[in-house]
């Protein structure tokens, strides 16, 4: 991933800135779960031999692990604060501070236990590991099956909020016709996916599972939309072309051409005749190169270092904060006060998931797995629809979506959200998706 995307390094301060309906109807409360005293999720056995079988999943805390979690909170040693009055240099203390207050005294992490609960969540095997998924039947007839995956530093949280809107769209401005079936699989090493042992989980590799997984829940015909690293996975299952998978969506597409990357990764100016668009995008990704990579760049690398955000709460959640500078802005404004989109308790929702979890390091060995230009074209050849919301990593110009995907569906550019779009923006989300693929119906 680095050679290509990322430019040189100059500073220090860049580098470490740096289910099935086969299930059997038995209660949950009636199965013997398979828990340790350190467990935070009671699973159904597998019976008998059968390692695919799709296992019940309940998520459950010991209260042992979020007192310890709001005890570390409190006793964090805090640096000074920074010598610039913005930023620049990294999450502000005062963000911090705020968001440190407010977890270690009044977030309650049994709110969105009990919704993550309320959800049909599952384990299976796949290509021995356990993958976990949520996945939400729609009652309408004839919807259509949807696989939608997250990125880094999100997880299932992050889609939560289209849900129902998606499953359930005559509640939320759509008609029946406009269902979906959600499947929301959990990452390898993220969330309650079982953590990898061994080097290969890339992509391609998730993709192929993903296919599996689709196959094994009973469909026959399937779209998939991401983000970030769901978008990766996302083409990539599109790259295999399974008989199944009729297309694509993407909130966070790969459409930078040659050009333009060769500039971006020397620090070149921009290239001649680029749109007004193409120039703003050009600009947007010139800025995250220089001044929001190091994270990127140190996952990728050297992701077994971060010991310390396995071991602070407040080291983690500043990590996963400082992703890029809008989401950190709005982020910020949250805990001023200014709610937009995301809520305090949104963000902790995530954070908290991430530290239960421990998976700040195994989540991150993916920036590690990954060898593919992350924003360079992949040649995906079947319909493609994209949303361009504002304020994401760039905003992809029509004329390059047009080129990274011939078979360009559906482009439309939002006038409001970033990164996390279904997490910020969950209606309009929802809307885009439902858009996208109306004509696969």
């Amino acid at each position: 991933m680095l050679d290509d995307i990322l430019p040189q390094v100059p500073s220090r301060r860049r580098f470490i800135g740096v289910a099935a309906a086969s299930v059997a109807a038995a209660s949950l409360s009636q199965l013997a779960f398979a828990e340790t005293s350190q467990s935070i999720a009671e699973v159904a056995p597998p019976t008998g031999s059968d390692k695919t079988a799709i296992r019940p999943l309940r998520v459950h805390v010991p209260e042992s692990q979020l007192v310890e979690l709001r005890r570390r909170v409190k006793a964090t040693r805090w640096p000074e604060r920074e010598t610039v009055t913005d930023a620049s240099q990294g999450v502000q203390l005062a963000t911090m501070q705020k968001l440190a207050r407010y977890w270690s005294t009044d977030y309650d992490w049994r709110k969105v236990e009990a919704r993550l609960n309320a959800l049909p969540q599952f384990v299976t095997e796949i290509d021995g590991l356990d993958i976990h998924f949520i996945h939400v039947r729609s009652k309408h007839q004839n919807a259509l099956p949807i696989i939608v995956t997250h990125g880094w530093p999100g997880s299932i949280i992050e889609q939560l909020k289209i849900i129902d809107p998606l499953t359930n769209p005559t509640a939320h401005g759509g008609s029946s016709s406009d269902a979906f079936d959600v499947v929301i699989p959990s990452l390898p090493g993220y969330g309650f996916s079982g953590k990898p042992t061994t080097t290969g989980w890339d992509p391609a590799r998730i993709a192929r599972a993903w296919v599996v997984l689709m196959q094994r829940l009973g469909y026959n015909r399937y779209v998939a939309q991401g983000g970030d690293w769901g978008n990766a996975v996302t083409e990539q299952m599109a790259l295999i072309t399974p008989p199944g998978l009729l297309g694509i969506h993407t909130n966070m597409p790969a459409t930078v051409p040659d050009n333009v990357a060769h500039a971006l990764k020397f620090g070149d100016p921009a290239p001649a005749g680029l749109s007004p668009d193409e120039k703003h995008a050009f600009d947007q990704l010139d800025f995250f190169y220089k001044h929001g990579l190091g994270y990127a760049q140190e996952m990728a690398g050297r992701p077994q270092t971060l010991y310390g955000i396995e071991d602070s709460p407040i080291g983690l959640a500043s990590w996963m904060l400082d992703h890029d500078a809008a989401s950190l802005a709005l982020i910020t404004r949250v805990f001023d006060g200014q709610p937009e989109g995301l809520s305090r308790d949104d963000v902790l929702d995530n954070v908290t998931l991430y530290w239960l979890t421990n998976t700040g390091v195994s989540s991150a060995r993916l920036y590690w797995e990954n060898k593919l230009n992350f924003f360079a074209p992949k040649h995906v050849a079947i319909p493609v629809a994209v949303s361009v919301f504002p304020d994401e990593l760039y905003a992809a110009p029509r004329s390059w979506a047009e080129q990274a995907y011939p078979k360009l569906i559906h482009y439309n550019r939002l006038p409001k959200g970033g990164h996390f779009a279904a997490w910020e923006q969950p209606q309009v989300f929802s809307e885009e998706i439902r858009a996208s693929f109306q004509s696969m119906r």
